[in-house]
């Protein structure tokens, strides 16, 4: 079926198209570059892997609680409206949400793809080039992915949030190389792995928990890339280059935290725009969702040099002001660990399933003989 039949709302004119702005930069030194970035070049290459064999696609999942979300999570919970819906409503609340959700992490992949492409085309470091080329696969792989999840298992679509588009086209824009890196790299792409994190770790489906799980495992590279990238130029700029910087990571935080609610959800199951927006405000789960949604954009916005009073007194604003302590490199670690770690719990289960399967094997045919 097509994807446009799937869709909860009308996604807009496609293809979306941004015009571009910028030099191609080309170089011709072959033989140089950084060992880190060449090291993480590497990893890129050896890390590589198929979403259609690693995942496992034949578990079922149920699209009316595909997350396993508690009703204490739903921003209507407590609310009189809640008090009117059915189980069966209820079901279709999750499903919207698990929607909403995936199709943002799909939307945002896409944009992610076209961010790592115009990088290999607009950085002047040859070392950087390679490693944006294989990113470029890694996000071509996560939209495939969670095109499928969301066609096969959910059967429902939401379009790209207005806001996460404003942003994104901001970032397409603009004509300076680095600007990919700190509005996807940083902002877009940092929302997107804490999102990613907490779901990894509270749902109790397995399908969801993979696919999550071995997406931050890529983006675990990803994050390292656009750090080290960063952290390099950034201390060449003058400090009125790094205060242009830091307003668009300002303006691009603000707009996150304060339009990325679901709401789009609540209009569909007849709930006035700003009713809607006012419920989202106030749900306590959303806001604790909102403040962790910055875990992983604060440390690496100040690991990069950009840190002024301006910015920091926006994160003491936002109340995330002391993530900025958090350790990105121990984050990172966990995310390559706990897909070690799922890939050696699969390959164990399955391993013993066929040693029973070949001890039935032998017990059977010694009963027949």
């Amino acid at each position: 079926m097509p994807t446009h039949d799937l869709y909860a709302d009308e996604p807009g004119p496609s293809p979306w198209q941004v015009p571009a702005s910028g030099a191609a930069r080309f170089s011709w030194e072959y033989d140089d570059g950084r060992d880190r970035l060449l090291a993480l070049y590497q990893k890129g290459k050896d890390k590589q892997w198929d979403g259609m064999q690693r995942i496992d696609w034949d578990l079922e999942v149920d699209p009316y609680d595909a997350l396993g979300t508690p009703e204490e999570a739903m921003s209507l919970y407590g609310t009189r409206y809640w008090d009117k819906l059915t189980d069966k409503d209820k079901g279709e609340l999750r499903r919207h949400y698990a929607s909403w959700q995936f199709s943002q992490f799909l939307h945002g992949e896409q944009g992610a793809m076209i961010c790592a492409a115009r990088i290999v085309e607009s950085v002047p470091d040859l070392d950087a080039k390679f490693y944006s080329a294989t990113q470029t696969m890694d996000e071509a792989r996560h939209a495939e992915i969670y095109g499928r999840f969301l066609h096969e298992k959910i059967g429902l679509l939401y379009p790209i949030n207005d806001n996460l588009q404003s942003l994104l086209g901001d970032t397409l824009r603009d004509s300076r190389w680095d600007m990919p890196y700190l509005g996807m790299q940083v902002l877009i792409e940092g929302l997107a792995l804490a999102a990613f994190g907490m779901i990894r770790d509270t749902t109790n489906k397995p399908l969801p928990k993979q696919i999550l799980t071995y997406v931050m495992q890529d983006e675990a590279r990803h994050v390292a890339f656009g750090r080290l990238a960063l952290r390099d130029y950034y201390k060449q700029l003058t400090d009125a280059e790094l205060r242009e910087r830091e307003e668009f990571v300002i303006e691009g935080c603000y707009l996150m935290r304060d339009r990325l609610r679901g709401v789009e959800v609540l209009e569909n199951f007849g709930i006035p725009k700003a009713e809607a927006e006012a419920l989202s405000e106030r749900s306590e789960f959303l806001q604790l969702f909102r403040r962790l949604l910055f875990s992983r954009i604060v440390p690496c916005v100040k690991d990069i040099g950009l840190w002024g009073k301006r910015l920091q007194q926006a994160y003491v604003d936002m109340g995330v002001f002391e993530m900025g302590d958090s350790s990105l490199d121990l984050l990172m670690a966990q995310d390559e660990e706990l897909a070690e770690q799922l890939d050696a719990e699969r390959f164990a289960a399955e391993e013993h399933e066929r040693i029973a399967e070949v001890r039935d094997a032998i017990e059977a045919g010694a009963a027949e003989s």
